[in-house]
């Protein structure tokens, strides 16, 4: 069945255009609450329960109202915890014991951008049967339950404590941060009032970056889509590493002390390496744009690694099937799950400081056996329908780049998942190769693109 509403990663778009707008997010809170009355056999009187969480966009007050509403109308009762990172939702859907979480979001996206994600009551991505049955819930008229069965709401108070209680759960009692001088930043978002006390309360000196959101500038110039305000900031204040999050801190970029910035794929690696230090690691899963050289170190490691389609929901889903533990993207989602059920920037970050910790190494040492490849991306416009995967040209452009490659890169083209997109990939040991060859692919496309 096609999503008429949910993408990868649930519903989300331009506030005040469909869907984020108040009466489409309420009649969603319905679908999603009558969905969860008719899932749950709870006791008779019993009411399913949600938590609510959100970042700091000025539209997550409204999207929030609208939520509470539609879920009270479907006798569903509500938790709210307001500005908590997604990961923390996760979790404490799960600690409450709750039916399910929802997250208003739209992570890394300008704050002009809203979002709806849902967390099931084991603080994973809900399952697709799931999202089917909400859409088709969606186009029937809301109703309402009489005033005896209809839900309540309340504040939980103590879940920012909740949650920095459990990031700090997961670096090991043997070490501390003591002595380290660590750079956060929140990217004004969800974060803001939680991870720069997890890495104060374990000991560092933090600066704190993008801290003071104003409903309207979340990710602007800052965090993990912006990493050159903790490069700025790590310089500045002599810092040891840097930490970089995105608005609702799911995704984690970090920084040495001399300004190099670290991506998943290589943060990944740190945490990795130092698992299989301690016990063989079953494979990593990264994905299509996971870069090569990340593949070739754990071959020498003797780590298995597989790739998943791009986006974090493909990464768990291929873990949860291998039975592996570890996974990621290089854009910074870091999945551990022997430490948490989805991707977390602050954990993940952890894992790497614990591992640095351990072994007494920097950044930079902990990744000397890791030689990245040159990668160019290009985004080429395309218009719907175009069967670019039949098209002569771009067949021949590709074959001459595998050809002059040999064996020591690698081309992927995919289209993109929100926009009329071919992304164009070409990675290999030598940079310029690469690059020529990518210009090469995308100048087929573009002439095949102008003919169609």
């Amino acid at each position: 069945m096609s999503r008429k509403y949910f993408g990868t990663d649930g519903v989300r778009g331009r506030v005040g255009q469909a869907p984020i707008t108040p009466d489409f997010v309420m009649r969603l809170g319905y679908a999603a609450g009558t969905t969860l009355v008719a899932r749950e056999h709870l006791p008779p009187g019993e009411h399913p329960a949600v938590l609510i969480g959100k970042d700091t966009r000025i539209s997550g007050y409204m999207l929030e109202a609208a939520l509470e509403a539609g879920f009270a109308a479907a006798g569903v009762d509500v938790m709210l915890c307001g500005p908590m990172p997604t990961p923390a939702i996760a979790y404490l859907t799960r600690a409450l014991r709750l039916q399910a979480g929802v997250v208003i979001s739209a992570s890394h996206n300008p704050y002009a951008d809203n979002g709806i994600k849902f967390f099931s009551a084991a603080g994973t991505k809900l399952p697709d049967a799931v999202e089917h049955e909400i859409e088709a819930r969606l186009d029937e008229p809301m109703g309402c339950m009489d005033s005896a069965r209809l839900g309540k709401a309340r504040r939980i108070d103590d879940a920012a404590g909740r949650y920095i209680e459990f990031c700090k759960s997961t670096f090991p009692n043997a070490f501390d941060l003591r002595g380290m001088r660590i750079a956060v930043d929140c990217a004004h978002g969800a974060a803001y009032h939680i991870a720069p006390k997890v890495f104060h309360e374990l000991g560092a000196e933090v600066i704190g970056v993008g801290v003071a959101p104003n409903g309207m500038n979340i990710n602007e110039n800052v965090g993990a889509t912006a990493p050159d305000a903790l490069r700025r900031a790590v310089r500045e204040h002599h810092a040891d590493i840097g930490i970089a999050l995105d608005g609702d801190a799911d995704r984690v970029l970090m920084v040495d002390g001399d300004g190099n910035l670290y991506d998943g794929d290589q943060l990944l690696y740190v945490i990795a390496r130092h698992r299989h230090a301690q016990r063989p690691v079953a494979g990593v899963v990264g994905t299509l744009m996971t870069n090569l050289g990340f593949e070739h170190a754990l071959a020498k490691l003797g780590i298995p690694f597989a790739r998943a389609r791009v986006g974090d929901r493909y990464v768990l889903e291929m873990l949860i099937e291998k039975g592996w533990l570890y996974g990621g993207e290089n854009s910074g989602h870091i999945l551990c799950l022997d430490k948490h059920s989805t991707g977390d920037g602050i954990v993940s970050a952890l894992q790497v400081l614990e591992a640095l910790r351990a072994r007494g190494e920097t950044l930079a040492q902990a990744c000397q056996d890791l030689t990245m490849y040159p990668q160019k991306l290009i985004n080429v416009r395309m218009s719907a329908g175009f069967d670019w995967k039949s098209d002569p040209g771009i067949k021949a452009a590709a074959a001459a780049a595998e050809k002059a490659l040999d064996g020591n890169g690698r081309v992927l083209l995919r289209p993109s998942g929100t926009e009329p997109l071919l992304r164009v990939m070409v990675e290999g040991r030598d940079g310029a190769l690469v690059t020529a060859q990518a210009e090469a692919i995308a100048a087929a496309v573009r002439a095949a693109a102008e003919h169609h």
